[in-house]
């Protein structure tokens, strides 16, 4: 490369323009859309804990395909930190297509009060249930966080 300036082939501003150019055809032209959370439920773990699973759905609008990163996910319930989902993996992302994320963690009944809390999942109490966080995805190596903000008033059962 340098041997290129040097012989004056390809300048150097030219050259860096062409980089930047590259680096930026690669970012999709529109955002992947989150459409909310679906399917939550909460089944029995060990201990003083709960598993709380839903399905992120999301849309992705470019005509290229992407690839799934990293889930970084706070669950709130009724506004108090309860559970984190946190993962690493490589899902491919359909171009011009839905697609869901399966969010897993596990509920701290400690943090909500242990003993109302279980009486009150074996009750049907309703629970305003949140997700905040990201997702990254990467396209031709570049990453890009979407942002995940979703809140349900639900009735959480074990």
């Amino acid at each position: 490369m340098i041997s290129l300036f040097k012989k004056k082939f390809l300048p150097a501003p030219l050259f860096w323009s062409l980089i930047v150019l590259l680096a930026f055809s690669c970012v999709p032209k529109e955002q992947v859309v989150f459409k909310g959370v679906k399917n939550i439920a909460v089944k029995e773990g060990s201990g003083t804990d709960a598993i709380i699973t839903a399905d992120a759905n999301f849309f992705n609008p470019n005509n290229v395909k992407m690839k799934l990163k990293e889930i970084n996910v706070d669950v709130l319930i009724n506004g108090k930190p309860s559970a984190q989902v946190k993962q690493h993996i490589k899902l491919a992302i359909p171009a011009n297509g839905d697609f869901q994320v399966p969010l897993t963690a596990n509920l701290s009944l400690k943090e909500l009060g242990l003993l109302d809390t279980i009486l009150n999942l074996l009750g049907g109490k309703k629970y305003e249930v949140e997700y905040v966080g990201f997702i990254r995805i990467a396209v031709h190596g570049v990453t890009i966080k979407v942002p995940v903000k979703y809140k349900e008033e639900i009735r959480l059962k074990l």
